[in-house]
């Protein structure tokens, strides 16, 4: 799965826009996912500050988990 792909699924899935942010930045109280010099990461943002940071070599990976993560926070 890319980036496009997982917003497709998101905005399928009906999960709020304000949950979750796909460029990555310091939104607050969201999921993150941020691509860097070929490094992915997934992580939560409250008040400015990056937690649960998790890192991922591939796009697809980091997609996966992001999903799985969102579907966790909604439950």
């Amino acid at each position: 799965m890319n980036k496009n792909e997982l917003l497709q699924l998101l905005i399928n899935s009906n999960v709020p826009q304000d949950l979750y942010s796909l460029k990555g930045g310091l939104p607050n109280e969201a999921l993150c996912l941020n691509e860097e010099n070929g490094q992915w990461e997934v992580y939560y943002c409250e008040r400015g500050i990056k937690s649960q940071i998790k890192k991922f070599g591939s796009e697809d990976n980091a997609c996966e988990y992001f999903y799985k993560e969102i579907q966790d926070l909604l439950n």
